[in-house]
């Protein structure tokens, strides 16, 4: 599958069929956000009441499907044993550093922001405590927090990261295909993916990853800011740097958003010229024993064997509740109820499932990288239960010790009353002493930040090779800073614009174009292993390799 690529000047090594659209569109939006806010602030509203509404049913059902094709990929012998490279072929990575860098560009800042965040908010309201199932911030509402939060944080995202990096790695590993959006949809159209099809396809996989980043970035942003006046604060200093937002709840000014993206993204520009090799190893590996050294902490001084009771609970409640709740759609009765059903999977769920999609291709891209040489039944379960089972027990014990300070009365509002991004220092500064409390803190920020710099670091080597149909050599250190300057204005322009609230709504309608491409993406590998399986039993070469030698003996017989 030849991709014309340009031979010299500013775009030497690049697509510019891919690379230029793609610049321009994120152009648009920064621009947007920066000369026209009320316009741009009027027109998210109403794609918030309209847009997002009508396809919530879509999101659903496509990630409960990506679930179970994954299940069956993974259990059924014959996908199973299927290599993602030639046969024997040895891993490149080893399973430490693999996972790591699983975890590390996958979802290790979304899972700061929300270990505590996200079942704090689901004890004060979930399904169950809407329907009147249970009573809101009771000690009966813990449990079922727990399950709406590992739905969210479980199987639905990383067997949506799993499926795109098979269907990339596979054909790029086995079949000799760039490493690239676009080569995964070859099994269906062929050499159709070497034209404006195929340009079409890596323009929307370049545009979903900058916005799904924006989200990952955004959220860190704000949460490192926090952390910098919660340090700050103990010298007196650093007032400048959180501002009262619309609802009395401190939130990062805009003069500290901007000096953070300079600092991080200066940093993962830097961090990015390395290649994956080296920069993102060395900090993904940093970021395993940061987060182990943090997770320490919860388990001996904080919610401990409450913890580890709610991690086991939680995770039951989950698998059981997995199959209804992956499938279940809320809508309006017109009761009170019902609306607040609606809004709340609006808010919470469907949010989810499209960053999870929006974030696929650079996370699937950057899987599809480090996963070479593994079976399809170890890619699977890797991918889909390891990640999945580190974010239940950080959940289980940051977010429980959260909420056993609550329940308890030892933290007297504090953790629940503070803002999503400050609620982790919140739940630390109750846990321990002051002293503590700040070095503690300085830890989080320090893992935060290296978060920020491998997942950004790592979104722009993946846009890169993006654009550079799939040849990591043809990164150009231009190029490099210019997806990193990119990716700064569109989280702090937006983050000025309207907060969080405008990025995520942004990244859920930018995810749609790319959820008909992941839909593709699922039907074309299942058709590559299906057609492999048949070759494989009647003695046909699969692996590129493998055929050019058997093409060579035919000729010389």
């Amino acid at each position: 599958m030849p991709i014309n690529t340009h031979d010299s000047g500013f775009y030497d090594g690049f697509s510019r069929e891919v690379a230029i659209p793609a610049k321009f569109i994120v152009s648009l939006i920064i621009m947007w956000a920066i000369f026209f806010p009320v316009n741009a602030a009027e027109t998210l509203a109403v794609a918030n009441s309209t847009i997002i509404a009508s396809f919530s049913g879509w999101y659903v059902y496509l990630v409960a499907f990506m679930v179970v094709i994954c299940a069956v990929l993974a259990l059924y012998p014959g996908t199973g044993s299927l290599r993602i490279g030639a046969p024997g072929e040895a891993a490149e990575f080893s399973r430490f550093s693999w996972f790591s860098m699983l975890f590390g560009a996958g979802i290790g800042i979304g899972m700061l922001t929300y270990s505590t965040g996200e079942p704090l908010a689901h004890f004060v309201t979930n399904p169950d405590i809407i329907r009147g199932t249970v009573a809101s911030a009771s000690p009966e509402a813990v449990g079922s927090a727990f399950k709406w939060t590992f739905l969210h944080w479980g199987f639905g995202a990383w067997c949506t990261y799993a499926l795109v990096g098979l269907a990339i790695g596979y054909v790029s590993h086995r079949r000799g295909l760039p490493l690239t959006i676009r080569s995964s949809l070859v099994p269906l159209f062929g050499k159709g993916m070497s034209g404006l099809a195929g340009h079409l396809v890596d323009v929307v996989a370049v545009v979903a990853t900058v916005l799904g980043v924006a989200v990952t970035m955004g959220l860190g942003v704000q949460q490192f800011v926090a952390g910098l006046y919660r340090i700050s604060q103990s010298s007196g200093s650093g007032d400048w740097l959180m501002v009262p937002g619309s609802d009395g709840v401190l939130t990062a000014s805009a003069a500290a958003i901007v000096l953070a993206l300079i600092v991080l993204v200066g940093a993962s520009t830097l961090s990015a010229l390395s290649g994956v090799g080296r920069g993102i190893k060395w900090l993904s590996n940093i970021n395993m024993v940061l987060s182990f050294a943090l997770l320490t902490l919860f388990a001996v001084l904080g919610a401990g064997l409450y913890g580890l009771k709610l991690l086991g609970v939680g995770i039951w409640d989950y698998l059981i509740s997995l199959p209804a709740n992956s499938l279940t759609l809320f809508s309006s009765d017109g009761s009170e109820a019902g609306e607040a059903l609606v809004q709340w999977q609006l808010d919470w769920s469907v949010f989810y499932w499209a960053w999870w999609i929006a974030f696929a291709p650079f996370v699937g891209m950057f899987i599809a990288r480090i996963s070479r040489g593994r079976t399809i039944r170890e890619y699977i379960l890797g991918v889909a239960l390891v990640p999945s089972l580190m974010c239940f027990v950080w959940m289980a014990l940051a977010g429980g010790t959260a909420i056993q300070l609550e329940l308890s009365g030892a933290a007297g509002g504090q953790i629940l009353g503070t803002g999503i991004s400050d609620q982790l220092y919140a739940t630390l500064a109750v846990l321990l002493s002051p002293n503590a409390a700040l070095i503690a803190s300085t830890l989080v920020v320090v893992l935060l930040m290296t978060y920020l710099i491998t997942s950004v670091d790592s979104a722009i080597l993946i846009v890169n090779t993006i654009n550079g149909a799939g040849e990591e050599e043809g990164r150009r250190r231009y190029h490099v800073v210019f997806w990193g300057v990119a990716l700064a204005f569109v989280v702090g322009s937006m983050l000025i614009l309207g907060g969080i609230e405008a990025i995520r709504i942004t990244m859920i309608i930018g995810a749609l174009p790319f959820s008909v491409v992941l839909t593709l993406m699922c039907v074309s590998i299942i058709k590559a292993l299906v057609f492999d399986l048949i070759r494989k039993r009647h003695g046909v070469p699969t692996t590129a390799e493998a055929c050019a030698d058997w093409h060579s003996e035919r000729a010389q017989g």
